[in-house]
């Protein structure tokens, strides 16, 4: 377990990783590191000072150890973000966003059984937290237990079918099943998806409808969001090609070619993006095999 938490904490440090993809002589950038979230680090000055000198309620406090904890998640800080989200707990046992934000840390760290526990507890806090159903899903996936991540990852899909990413999970946990079934339902998935939409690219992509060189054409597209830095959404983008790249790669065996665009999903330095959280556990499982 210590040679594993080395092997990610080395990955993690790889910011100035960069790569170049060349197709019909052109040349794309691969690296499109995320701007720092100055909103998060301003939240995190002004939460210090209200947490250290103001008179707070018990649930005043609660709420802003948790939303510090976002913040520092948002950075990369996730050992600070777990204290504050434990904390926050310990004020106000009925946080269910905050056992959500732990039971991904637990998943990230290879301590499933902690995780289902608190994914659990989030469902039974707030039964529509349809995204408890994704990040359970996700966790007993990685933890072998491809018959109830189906199930978790089936109900998140029904909640929002017009979600490509929602069948895009559900494509990666059944196809461990059956392929053949995996890509039938993807087909028929596929028709209920906006053609606009860049997360609709990615689904294209695992259906062969278009190569690698064009997903990450796609993700230069519609950037332009109001309020939102341009460079910003690409390389969340970026993040997500090379997450899903890396995941089609390891399914179809080649997995030198998974682990090259792992490190460039970590590299992106996305925190935030579930792709970007379990990139790590995905090189990690790559050594193992």
């Amino acid at each position: 377990m210590k040679r594993n938490l080395h092997v990610l904490l080395a990955v993690l440090g790889m910011n100035l990783l960069v790569g170049c993809v060349s197709t019909n002589n052109t040349t794309a950038l691969l690296i499109e590191p995320a701007l720092p979230e100055q909103k998060a680090e301003i939240n995190i000055a002004r939460l210090n000072e209200i947490l250290t000198t103001v008179k707070l309620t018990q649930e005043q406090k609660a709420r802003f150890h948790y939303e510090r904890g976002v913040s520092y998640d948002k950075v990369g800080l996730r050992l600070l973000a777990r204290y504050d989200f434990q904390q926050a707990l310990k004020l106000e046992p009925t946080l269910a966003d905050a056992y959500n934000f732990l039971g991904i840390y637990y998943t990230q760290e290879g301590n499933f059984n902690n995780a289902y526990e608190a994914f659990d507890a989030v469902l039974e806090l707030a039964p529509n937290y349809d995204y408890a159903h994704l990040n359970r899903g996700i966790s007993l996936y990685y933890g072998g237990r491809n018959d109830l991540a189906f199930t978790d990852l089936k109900t998140f899909y029904e909640a929002n079918p017009k979600d490509g990413y929602r069948s895009l999970w559900l494509y990666i946990v059944q196809r461990e099943q059956d392929a053949d079934a995996a890509s039938i339902e993807l087909k028929k998935h596929r028709q209920t998806l906006n053609d606009d939409e860049w997360s609709t690219s990615i689904v294209d992509y695992y259906l062969g409808d278009i190569s690698e060189y064009q997903l990450l054409e796609h993700a230069k597209l519609n950037i332009d969001i109001e309020g939102v830095p341009a460079e910003k959404v690409y390389a969340e983008h970026l993040c997500e090609a090379y997450f899903y790249m890396a995941k089609q790669a390891a399914l179809n065996g080649n997995k030198a070619k998974a682990a090259q665009w792992l490190k460039l999903t970590l590299a992106t330095e996305v925190h935030y993006f579930v792709e970007y959280r379990y990139a790590g556990i995905e090189l990690i499982n790559l050594e193992r095999e």
